[in-house]
């Protein structure tokens, strides 16, 4: 019992990805404002940002539901926090690993976005109604191709288990040049999914002020901002060890640091993309998603089905 709580409240879990999803916040605001020929932030400007939020005042719209209200960012958080134990971080395995749990990961990387929806749709606010409908409208066309992408590379390994996904890759380290194809799609979609430019549609500033978190303050929109940074982190991991699986079979330390390093290049090239494009309007986002990245990710599965009809 004791190890499961120091599993969930301290390493790998909430304190360790909190801590972790602050550090990424900080090299993403920083590459970004280098890219742009800005300083950027220093260090501890995501901890100070989010100490500054739990320091203020919750204030609840009078028309708002109030208990879907304050419940729907704890909710978001807590799948955020829960899908870090599925992925292996220092070894192929993670403390929880059991087959099919790379859907359970997808699933829970779902439930923060919904929750987004329903924090808008019940704050009651024109803004926020606006942004959440945005939010959902992006989840129909960047979930397709993210769950493609990352479930081509599975059907290649022939297993649902990311342990085992990591396994054959680091045994067979050829089949995963035929995997450059989901690498971009999962990219793009992770990108929709944390809505960074050109998907920050949602919560458009010079449009509709903050979209769904247009009424949130305090507390409430630290733990929703908590949850972007802790989903960037996860959503990098994912990608890492599904399509960059080196290292993992090292010992624990030289493997851990091994996986920071490429969780932060992931979320490096994440700085870049936002860096170069601007931001698409909500019918360019979806048709560039439906016209382009979908059938990019149906190739993929189609070339990882032939792969493996042919040549496993």
């Amino acid at each position: 019992m004791i190890k499961e709580l120091f599993y969930l409240l301290i390493f790998p879990g909430f304190l360790f990805i909190s801590a972790f999803a602050l550090a990424g916040e900080y090299i993403d605001r920083k590459l970004y404002a280098r890219f742009q020929n800005r300083v950027g932030p220093p260090w501890f400007q995501p901890l100070a940002d989010l100490i500054k939020l739990l320091a203020k005042e919750d204030i609840v719209p009078c028309d708002a539901n109030a208990n879907m209200f304050k419940l729907v960012p704890v909710f978001a958080l807590t799948a955020a926090v829960a899908s870090i134990i599925y992925i292996p971080l220092w070894q192929s395995s993670s403390i929880y690993s059991f087959p099919g749990d790379v859907i359970v990961v997808l699933y829970l990387l779902t439930i923060p976005t919904l929750c987004f929806f329903m924090g808008g749709w019940y704050s009651t606010s024109l803004f926020a109604r606006i942004g959440s409908v945005r939010t959902l409208t992006q989840l129909f066309a960047y979930e397709v191709p993210l769950f493609m992408s990352i479930l081509s590379a599975a059907v290649l390994a022939d297993s649902w288990s990311i342990k085992d996904i990591v396994n054959f890759y680091n045994s067979h380290p050829g089949y995963l040049l035929f995997n450059g194809i989901g690498f971009v799609v999962s990219m793009i979609a992770l990108l929709g999914k944390l809505e960074k430019t050109p998907f920050d549609i949602p919560e458009a500033e010079t449009e509709i002020v903050a979209g769904s978190f247009t009424e949130y303050s305090g507390r409430l929109l630290a733990i929703f901002r908590l949850t972007l940074d802790i989903e960037m982190v996860v959503g990098a991991a994912l990608i890492s060890a599904i399509f960059i699986p080196f290292g993992l079979n090292f010992s624990p330390v030289p493997a851990f640091i091994i996986t920071v390093i490429k969780i932060e290049l992931v979320i490096a090239m994440l700085s870049l993309a936002r860096t170069i494009f601007a931001r698409l309007r909500i019918d360019q986002m979806v048709n560039f998603c439906w016209k382009y990245v979908v059938p990019l990710a149906l190739t993929q599965l189609l070339i990882n089905f032939l792969i493996k009809g042919f040549f496993r």
